[in-house]
């Protein structure tokens, strides 16, 4: 009896010692127990729904990236307007998870406990409300990630010291917060953008950070080194003896006369003495090869090193270059000559390449062809105006150089590319970001940029002149930054004139004769693209290929047939159809034939802001 009480309690204690067994829980599961705690969820609700596939092809759940074998590796949910509470002990559950974008929405309170999502490789928390400080070894457990976003918060305390443990570290954005304190000894070689700017950040710039210039450091007034031009103060205080003061007024005197003198020679310089950037600078070769085009969908882009041989005997210094916005850092001539460069394409107003300057800024030279019409200080001026400006979906120029027979001008490199390449181009992860929500991001952004503009230049026949899709270039968080915008003024009346999208309106085609509302058919021709997902032929000089999409839309609208225009791709979104209709109706109203019947911009805003309200 004893025996089998003894075996009654081994096998009692043998089952106590089993490890319990795991309930697999499935993705739509884990993922409706995370939304449930979240507010305004609108965008989620039509698609997320429980017992359904959460990567099913056919009807795959909004905001969603999933691999091959149907398991959910982004969860990409930028900008949809969530807030609430984040529950990351739900998604330790989604072991597949790879990419979090919670972006340009509402959340608030401490950072939540991301750490515990060990094999992220992206996180991106940019433009919420988060506050308070994030914990110095947060990032320790975080060993995959490569990008980290989180600017615009309210973040406050000093910058984790483990972000200098990331090894495999490409893109950190830490700008618009409150951080204090010295910067990390951030030396990894993988890293290629950094911005730490308008912080509180106090103390030397770790020399490892040189190579990205002054603009990540910008707006922190207690930050000094090389990078941005400002000495380190002495630890101790020393006492200054009259003696010393002297000296550092007779030092400054010595400046002042010096710059006196500089200022006076270049005065006297002439225009005709810059020296000219010979052709085969930046057309000789020394390797090439062909690759897909992020600007770029119908062409290809060839990638190219500028000639060493042409450089030498270019003879061109710092001044030709005129920086006209120190935001991304301070370069000349030299810098751009020594880049690698990639061809971007050869457009109506000129060509175009991609330049990595040795400070790791990426930024697109465009070759301005057939500007001959303003002298040196007018085209300055004019260029000048441009970097003045200041809208959020407005890309600035930052440098320039002037030449009579050629002009250069120099803006950053948006590395996400156009839209007309994400839409026609790109069918991988970008494209399929390209949801409802995102779209009318763009038209909403693209729509701020236009109305700003025809304040900005009422004066001008026409304040943009080529917007199109291909000069629709979207950030990270897809939103749209409008370019080539305000050329007009500087082309001859040539046919550099006629390249610019606004001569593919009715009234340019038939009279020659173009006005502000030719931005607005051009803005209509964007609305129904991306509603439609059709490539318009417009773009085109044949009209050969593509859709006519304003003759479509007419047509659609006279019969009935508006949501037979909708590209299916985000038809899905059915609690949207009747947004997207009314869209289409604004985009149908601006390509209007007729200039005299066209609304004109100020009505074609007011249309789209009423829809939102």
């Amino acid at each position: 009896m004893a025996a089998v009480l003894l075996l009654i309690s081994l096998f009692v204690f043998l089952l106590r010692s089993l490890p319990t067994p795991c309930v697999s829980i499935g993705d739509d599961e884990v993922l409706i127990e995370f939304k449930e705690l979240l507010l305004n969820t609108s965008a989620l609700d039509s698609s997320w729904i429980k017992g359904t596939s959460p990567c099913d092809n056919k009807k795959k759940w909004f905001g969603l990236q999933c691999d091959s074998k149907n398991v959910v590796q982004g969860l990409l949910l930028g900008g949809v307007g969530l807030s609430g509470d984040l529950d990351v002990d739900v998604l330790v559950s989604l072991q597949g998870l790879r990419v979090v974008n919670l972006a340009n929405n509402s959340f608030s309170g401490a950072i939540p406990e991301f750490f515990r999502l060990g094999a992220l490789k992206s996180l991106f928390l940019d433009g919420n409300h988060f506050t308070g400080e994030i914990p110095g070894d947060f990032f320790s457990k975080m060993g995959s990630i490569r990008k980290v976003w989180f600017a615009q918060n309210k973040f406050s305390g000093k910058i984790p010291d483990s972000l200098a443990s990331l090894k495999y570290l490409t893109e950190l954005h830490l700008e618009n917060n409150e951080f204090t304190g010295p910067i990390p000894s951030l030396s990894q070689g993988t890293l290629t953008y950094i911005s730490l700017s308008n912080n509180k950040l106090q103390g030397l710039i770790p020399e490892s950070l040189s190579m990205f210039g002054p603009g990540p450091f910008q707006g922190n007034p207690d930050l000094c080194g090389k990078q941005i031009g400002r000495e380190c103060k002495p630890a101790a205080s020393v006492e200054k003896s009259e003696g010393s003061g002297n000296t550092k007024w007779i030092i400054i005197g010595l400046v002042v006369v010096l710059l006196l003198v500089v200022i006076f020679f270049k005065a006297k310089r002439k225009d005709d003495h810059f020296e000219k950037i010979e052709k085969e600078n930046l057309d000789e070769t020394v390797k090439m090869h062909i690759q897909s085009s992020n600007y770029r969908s119908m062409s290809t882009r060839t990638s190219i090193r500028l000639s060493r041989k042409g450089r030498s005997r270019s003879g061109i210094d710092m001044g030709d270059l005129v920086v006209v916005n120190e935001e991304k850092g301070i370069f000349g001539m030299p810098d751009l000559m020594k880049a690698a460069a990639e061809v971007l394409g050869n457009g109506g107003l000129g060509s175009a390449y991609k330049a990595i300057l040795g400070n790791g800024v990426s930024v697109v030279v465009k070759r301005l062809r057939e500007t001959n019409k303003f002298n040196k200080e007018s085209f300055d001026a004019e260029i000048r105006r441009l970097a003045k400006l200041r809208n959020r979906n407005i890309l600035q120029p930052l440098a320039y150089h002037y030449r009579k027979e050629e002009k250069l001008v120099v803006s950053e490199y948006i590395s996400k590319g156009s839209l007309l390449y994400l839409l026609h181009g790109d069918r991988g992860i970008a494209h399929a970001q390209l949801n409802w929500p995102t779209r009318l991001k763009i038209i909403l952004g693209v729509a701020n940029g236009m109305k700003f503009l025809h304040s900005e230049f009422a004066s001008y026949d026409v304040p943009h002149g080529n917007l199109k899709s291909s000069n629709i270039l979207l950030t990270a968080n897809n939103e749209p930054l409008l370019t080539d915008y305000a050329f007009y003024p500087l082309l001859n009346n040539s046919q550099a004139v006629q390249s610019l999208f606004v001569y593919k309106s009715p009234e340019a085609i038939l009279n020659q004769q173009i006005t502000p509302k030719s931005d607005v058919y051009c803005l209509g021709i964007i609305i129904l693209e991306i509603l439609t997902g059709k490539f318009p032929s417009q773009y085109l000089s044949n009209q050969n290929c593509g859709t006519d999409v304003a003759q479509w839309a007419r047509s659609a609208i006279e019969e009935n047939r508006v949501s037979e225009l909708i590209d299916p791709e985000i038809a899905t979104a059915k609690d949207s159809l009747e947004m997207m209709e009314k869209f289409l109706l604004i985009g149908a109203a601006c390509t209007v034939s007729d200039h005299d019947k066209r609304i004109d911009m100020k009505e074609a805003i007011r249309r789209i802001e009423v829809i939102q309200t």
